[in-house]
């Protein structure tokens, strides 16, 4: 990452905007902006670390309301909103903050949220075997609040099913009965 290429390139890109970069609020603008963008963009590294299942649980896990917060590839405007995780175990089980590390992990790149959705539960497919896998994330893209259609308050929900959570009819209910309650519950 190149900061002082980035942080000429935004003063630039204000100036061609025509805002007044050189004005007393705007003189440290390009710098507070790269900052912000390198922040947005940066992942920070963790461990996976799993568990062996000694007790044999066998039951969804579901982990719920983490937050997300991304940038849009198309537009470069954030979008937030939350993630909820569930994964029905195998012969690893995994630490519960390992669920927030793998969401900031891959939010944290100009993204698409189908994309994020699909990453997320292909990490956990790959890396953890369970029987299977589901994620959905619910946000507000600041690229259609802010500008174009101006559609404040308007969420996108994507998700990804893998394993038995797609394949088997009951999981699959129980973990989007599970995660449409959430946030059925959040918007009463």
């Amino acid at each position: 990452m190149n900061l002082v290429a980035a942080e000429a390139a935004a003063a630039d890109l204000l100036a061609a905007l025509g805002q007044p970069v050189d004005s007393d609020g705007m003189i440290e603008t390009p710098r507070r902006m790269v900052r912000a963008y390198a922040e947005m963009l940066t992942p920070g590294s963790f461990e996976f670390t799993s568990f062996a299942n000694v007790e044999g649980y066998d039951e969804l896990v579901l982990v719920e309301d983490i937050p997300v917060r991304s940038v849009c590839e198309h537009h470069m405007l954030p979008f937030v909103g939350v993630a909820h995780l569930g994964y029905l175990p195998a012969d690893r089980i995994l630490g519960l903050s390992k669920f927030a590390r793998l969401v900031d992990f891959y939010s944290h790149r100009g993204q698409t949220q189908e994309r994020l959705t699909q990453q997320i539960a292909e990490h956990l497919e790959r890396h953890l075997a369970p029987r299977g896998v589901g994620v959905v994330i619910e946000a507000e893209h600041t690229c259609m609040s802010l500008r174009g259609v101006r559609a404040a308050g308007a969420r996108t929900v994507t998700s990804a099913l893998l394993g038995t959570l797609r394949t088997d009819p009951s999981s699959r209910a129980e973990f989007l009965a599970l995660a449409h309650s959430r946030r059925q519950a959040c918007r009463t």
